[in-house]
């Protein structure tokens, strides 16, 4: 989901580094008004990551944050590994093997028993790998940790990949080829990253029937044996632990467990430049369509991501003071939402997108609408209320990075996996708060390119290139900034596209 889902900005900028809390009860009198409140300034520190970071003898990195406010535990597991490693002929060998992890028991405890111990002990088990990582958490209560990580352990050295639950598991991804063309949303995200990306990255690379069909109990066992060893694990544990006593359990738990020698590949760029132009899908049998458009965007290292983050939030990213929901749908009324998002990709290059989804007969005026606002920021300063309204919550907000010990070690870890240095989070807000209009204009205006715009639209495309009577001097395909094209649906099998 693009933006972010709140009622309003904050109304007041703060000074960096200071955050609003609780109202200070007045001694004799309850103000008439909630603007008559009066807050105390509460100086917020974040912690440091090197505070939690320990390392094992082994050279596994280990965050711990206690909290013992609650008897609960958490523990958790980065692996250096992701679907960017599948082979070509096996697309969803990762996905399998982070699932089945957890699904298929261990090789000494049965799948069926191994559920029953976990809900026995009220333990939260989880395995999975996604696009550029993979992971597994434990969450449980305290006094059942040492039993509780025993499972946990066994699960993550010694999985079982139980026969039948695998082929449960494929049946099941098979079964959901079968909707790949039912929802817009989904057909809108599949062939959006394919226009940004290209059909020959990790990312757009889909699972078919014969790539699922061809996966078998020994893949697993054999991808598994490949990544998952501490020479690519990073740790966290948060809440009610002592971090002296929880480091000499990993540090035994992993005695003899062989940390590898072979890298992992890095993750791939697309190598790939988007096309402009206007992209179309027909779908009949839906009164409304989906509209998205955009670009590549930044990575997030760029030193302008800050600018970049204030920006695109008055655009469409700040929910319902965004420009882009306030126009479409409170001034115009042709969509429920509207949003922006300008990711700041960590390895390649992320995506500034902007959609909306509107009645057929209104999804060329509401296009033109977004164009207009995209065209505003790049040629007029934001006003005062606009950009204040932004840095307060963006520095408001930012404690909530570390609103629990599980949040905080998170982050840390993540940071950690993708080399990012630390320091930014002391110099966060500041460099929010230092953003000015005529930054916002000058990011908006070498950032946000119209020249350079993907615009896909999916639903019935008679209606909508046909557009509103009421309003005919709205042309979708006169707003394209190159050519024309449609994309026919692909067989959701095979996804083999026919010719269009």
């Amino acid at each position: 989901m693009m933006g972010r889902d709140r009622w309003t900005h904050g109304a007041a900028t703060l000074g960096v580094g200071w955050l609003l809390a609780l109202p200070v009860p007045a001694a004799a009198q309850i103000p008439s008004h909630p603007t008559d409140l009066t807050y105390e300034l509460l100086d917020f520190t974040p912690p440091q990551s090197v505070d939690h970071r320990h390392e094992l003898s082994n050279g596994v990195v280990v965050f711990v944050v206690e909290d013992h406010e609650l008897p609960l535990a958490s523990v958790s597991v980065l692996v250096r590994t992701g679907s960017y490693l599948d082979p070509a002929d096996k697309i969803g060998l990762a996905g399998l093997t982070g699932s089945q992890m957890r699904a298929g028991g261990t090789a000494t405890i049965g799948a069926t028993e191994f559920d029953e111990q976990a809900a026995f002990l009220a333990a939260q088990i989880g395995s999975s790998i996604g696009g550029t990582s993979g992971g597994a958490n434990l969450g449980c209560l305290t006094k059942d940790l040492e039993v509780c990580l025993d499972l946990f352990f066994d699960m993550l050295r010694n999985p079982g990949f139980d026969e039948g639950r695998l082929a449960l598991a494929k049946s099941q991804s098979i079964q959901g080829m079968e909707r790949r063309n039912d929802a817009t949303r989904s057909i809108e995200g599949r062939e959006f990253s394919r226009l940004m990306r290209g059909t020959s990255h990790f990312s757009t690379t889909p699972r078919t029937r014969a790539s699922v069909e061809a996966i078998t109990r020994d893949d697993l066992i054999a991808f598994h044996r490949r990544y998952f060893h501490p020479g690519n694990f990073i740790f966290t544990v948060s809440g009610d632990v002592d971090t002296t006593a929880i480091l000499a359990d990993l540090e035994r738990r992993l005695d003899g467990w062989d940390t590898g020698v072979d890298s992992v590949p890095p993750v791939p760029s697309p190598g790939f430049t988007p096309e402009p132009g206007l992209y179309l899908v027909d779908k009949p049998d839906v009164n409304q369509g989906r509209v998205a458009l955009g670009h590549l965007g930044t990575t997030r290292e760029n030193p302008e991501r800050y600018k970049l983050l204030v920006m695109n939030d008055i655009l469409g990213g700040g929910g319902f003071s965004a420009r882009l929901l306030t126009r479409v749908r409170s001034d115009e009324g042709l969509a429920y939402s509207a949003s922006s998002s300008f990711a700041a990709g960590v390895y390649y290059p992320g995506i500034f997108q902007a959609g909306f989804q509107s009645r057929s007969e209104t999804v060329a005026r509401a296009t033109a609408i977004v164009l207009e606002e995209i065209a505003r920021m790049r040629t007029a300063l934001v006003d005062d209320v606009e950009l204040s309204n932004s840095i307060a919550y963006f520095v408001e907000t930012f404690s909530r990075n570390f609103s629990s010990a599980a949040s905080t070690a998170g982050l840390f870890a993540n940071d950690e996996y993708t080399g990012r240095d630390p320091a930014y989070l002391a110099a966060y807000r500041d460099n929010i708060a230092s953003v000015t209009a005529e930054d916002v204009l000058d990011v908006a205006n070498r950032y946000l390119d119209p020249d350079k715009l993907v615009i896909f639209a999916v639903g019935n495309l008679e209606a909508i290139l046909a557009g509103d009577p009421e309003r005919p001097e709205f042309s979708l395909e006169a707003l394209s900034p190159g050519g024309v094209s449609r994309i026919p649906l692909p067989d959701p099998f095979t996804m083999e596209y026919p010719s269009p």
